[in-house]
This record gives structure tokens, C-alpha cells and sequence, in this order.
């Protein structure tokens, strides 16, 4: 047996990645240990209740809930808690005693991302965050090491299992949209509040730390626009699959250029919403509650990174590739590999944004209604591409209800959503049903 040098491995938390990763650690030391240049030894399990049942069968001896003490005399600290607190004052305490970091916290990096990784500059120490973005997908280390010598043009992510889940058995099954998400609460893709989720929380959390290593720019959360899937029903599902298109919650971060001297030269847009991507686009082939990440590169071209989003034992497949990075990071010494902000791009409010629309409307079925609503269209320089229409019949034999969607040409988001407002004040529409974003056309 190789002689090896040990390095000591904290772990926090030991929920259903952590437990996952805590086994693996165990079971598969001596493999570990050849491929790290080092023998990785769990020293101990910080946990709130060390009598809590666990996924995973481990040794008493291993938890403690005194992870200060636990933290002190380690090499590599695992942080899994999940939340803010006590997350972020755990990893600085780490970095602050010489540990290299390895946690899957998107919320916490998303929230305290540029004060943790200047907390690891400051010290030479290095984070590490692969399962933080797309759980089992290897998307980090190619955004911020391989696609490092390109220039990233654009993403397209589906980050999020639980929504595409819902959202998939919603357009292969006709399924309401209450039903499967009791479906998904029942299965545990969801949360017994899904507020993160179908509100596009958890999404936003992750587009941002995905916005800033392809852009080299620190995106705060407060800046990504978001917007989750509630409104989304049959009728609508039922629309874009007429159209040819299906809907999926997408976490977009974009590098805009504008040649025309109004705004900055080069500027980034990052934003989640529900969107129709094109049928034959390959994200549209996603299914369940698997996660996506499309890339398109100045260079490289396009590149798709597919996988399990979530789940335990996959989520700890990341991880542990990162303790891995970080053994070897410590046997080789010299600083490890720090964050790239350093093109400060700035960041375009989601009015700035051009992209297709899909508008629904419920109108009266009469005569002119139609133009009507083609000549507001008009003075919002809102440009009109396709135009269809179902009309409901009064049984009382009245006008009846008439329902409008709309594709438009590419258009500005601020004249686009001026225009929406000045339709649902018009007096001929009934309802603005939807506004969808056309993606990946």
C-alpha cells in the first residue's frame, strides 16, 4: 500500500448529500486516496442532532455538534448545512484557519459569494463549488478552467429538476399544473413549501454564480430578473405545443454589445423566466427532473452539459470530485485557483433586453377588436409575426370571448411590457393571459 500523506476532512451537515458523501468517504478511501495523492480522513460530522436518523449508516463516533472544534486542525472543510447562517460564519472560520472549502451553498454564494472567496484570497486558500450550480453536472470547472481562453456568449440553463419535472409531465401528459406538483411533493422533487422552486428562487441563486464565471463579473442576486412558473397552465402548454414550441423555466446570462453609442459598449443581462424554446432545440429534449446547461462561445461553439440535477448520491459525485481537486491542490502547494471578476461588466436591467414574445390575450369576439390591437402593437414598436385565433361562442348567444396569441418579432422589453399595459387598459381586451419569452431560436 502506497504511503500516503493524510489530510484531515471536516463535514457539516450530513442530510442527504452530506450522509451520501460521508459513505463514499468511507467506502472508498484507498481509491480516493490514488487519485488525491493523499489519504483523506474524515475527522468528524458536525450536525445539529447527532441522534437524527440518517440516509446512510455511519459511525457514532464521527458526529459531534461542535463544529468550531471540528473545523480547527482541518485541511478541507465540507460545508453541506445548506442556508445562510450559521453556513457563511462556518466557511469563513475555515478559511480563516488555512482549509480550503468545499461546499454545494448556491444560496450562500450566491448571497455572500465575492465576501467568501476575498475571505479565500486573503489567505490563499481556495473554494470550491461544483455541485452548487447543477448539482451532478460538471458545468463550473468548464466555465472557469476550460472555456477560460474564449468568450462565453450566452447560457441557457435548465437548473432547476422540479420545475422542469412539473413543467414536462405538463406538456407529455396534459397534467394540471396542482396535480404534478403534488406529484413532485409526494415523489420528493419538491419541498412541502415549493416557494424556491416554482418561484424561480433556486434558479436565480444559480444563474448568478453561472453569470459570474462566464463573464468574469460579480452578479449580485438582487440583479438577476426573475420570474417563477404559477401562472402556467394547460391552455398555455397546450399553445406552445401548437406552436411548436415547449415551455421550460430557463435561467438565461447573456453578453449584450451595442453598437449604437445609447448604452454601454458590452454589458451582461441575467434572468429567469419561464420561455418557449423551439422543439428542436436540445434543451427542449430534457426531461423529468433532469438539469441542463447549454453554452454558446465565441470559439468553442455550442456545448451541452447534461445530467442529474439533484438528488443525494449524485450531488455527492461533485463533491467529492472537489475534495479531490482540493487534495491535490494541498499536496502540490502554491495558491489555488481564485475567482475571475475582474471585467466588472455592467449589468442590463431586464428592460434593456430584446429578445421574441408570445402575448395571450381574451378579447371580445367583435368586429375591429383585432386591429385594434395590431395598431397598439404598432405604436409600441412592438412588431407582429404571427397572429391566431380560437373564439369561444355565447350560449346566450352575446359576443363571445375570443383568444389571441401572438408572436412577435424581436423586440425590446420595456416597449414590449409598455405596450402590454396599454392593451389590458384598452377597453377591447379582456385579459392578458400571458407574456411569454421566445429563447433559443
Amino acid at each position: 500500500m502506497t504511503d500516503y500523506r493524510t489530510l484531515r476532512v471536516a463535514l457539516l451537515g450530513a442530510g442527504a448529500v452530506g450522509s451520501q458523501v460521508a459513505g463514499l468517504l468511507l467506502r472508498h478511501g484507498d481509491e480516493l486516496a490514488d487519485r488525491a495523492g493523499a489519504r483523506l480522513e474524515l475527522a468528524g460530522i458536525a450536525v445539529r442532532d447527532v441522534d437524527a436518523p440518517r440516509d446512510v449508516d455511519l459511525p457514532r463516533e464521527l458526529f459531534t455538534t461542535d463544529a468550531d472544534s471540528l473545523i480547527v486542525g482541518s485541511d478541507i472543510v465540507i460545508e453541506l448545512m445548506g442556508g445562510l447562517e450559521p453556513a457563511r460564519t462556518s466557511i469563513l472560520h475555515a478559511l480563516s484557519s488555512g482549509a480550503d472549502v468545499v461546499t454545494a451553498n448556491k444560496a450562500l454564494l450566491a448571497t455572500h459569494g465575492a465576501e467568501i472567496y476575498d475571505a479565500a484570497d486573503q489567505v490563499g486558500a481556495s473554494v470550491y463549488y461544483e455541485a452548487a450550480a447543477a448539482g451532478a453536472i460538471p458545468i463550473i470547472r468548464p466555465l472557469r478552467d476550460s472555456l477560460a481562453g474564449d468568450r462565453v456568449r450566452r447560457i441557457m440553463g435548465i437548473v432547476n429538476g422540479t420545475t422542469n419535472y412539473i413543467l414536462d409531465r405538463m406538456d407529455t401528459e396534459g397534467a394540471d399544473f396542482a396535480e404534478v406538483l403534488a406529484d413532485a411533493q409526494r415523489l420528493g422533487y419538491a419541498e412541502a413549501d415549493p416557494t424556491a422552486d416554482v418561484e424561480g428562487y433556486d434558479a436565480a441563486q444559480k444563474a448568478a454564480i453561472l453569470a459570474s464565471l462566464a463573464f468574469h463579473t460579480s452578479v449580485p442576486l438582487d440583479a438577476v430578473h426573475r420570474e417563477g412558473i404559477t401562472s402556467i397552465d394547460a391552455s398555455l402548454i397546450e399553445s406552445a405545443r401548437h406552436a411548436g414550441y415547449v415551455v421550460k423555466l430557463l435561467a438565461v446570462c447573456e453578453r449584450i454589445e451595442d453598437a449604437s453609442g445609447t448604452g454601454p459598449a458590452e454589458a451582461i443581462s441575467v434572468r429567469v423566466y419561464p420561455a418557449l424554446v423551439p422543439r428542436t432545440h436540445p434543451l427542449a429534449s430534457v426531461h423529468g427532473a433532469n438539469n441542463a446547461v447549454f453554452v454558446e462561445a465565441e470559439a468553442a461553439g455550442s456545448l451541452m452539459f447534461y445530467g442529474a440535477g439533484a438528488g443525494g448520491v449524485q450531488t455527492a459525485s461533485a463533491v467529492l470530485g472537489d475534495v479531490v481537486s482540493a487534495a491535490r491542490h494541498h499536496i502540490a502547494g502554491g495558491v489555488g485557483v481564485g475567482e475571475s471578476t475582474r471585467a466588472n461588466l455592467p449589468i442590463l436591467p431586464i428592460g434593456r433586453v430584446t429578445t421574441r414574445y408570445q402575448i395571450t390575450l381574451e378579447v371580445s369576439d367583435e368586429t375591429g377588436v383585432l386591429a385594434t390591437v395590431a395598431g397598439i402593437l404598432s405604436e409600441g414598436r412592438v412588431s407582429i409575426a404571427t397572429v391566431e385565433q380560437t373564439v369561444v361562442a355565447d350560449p346566450d348567444g352575446g359576443p363571445g370571448i375570443a383568444r389571441i396569441v401572438i408572436g412577435t418579432h424581436k423586440a425590446l422589453e420595456q416597449d414590449l411590457s409598455d405596450t402590454v399595459v396599454r392593451l389590458a387598459a384598452s377597453g377591447v381586451v379582456e385579459r392578458v393571459v400571458s407574456v411569454l419569452r421566445v429563447e433559443g431560436d
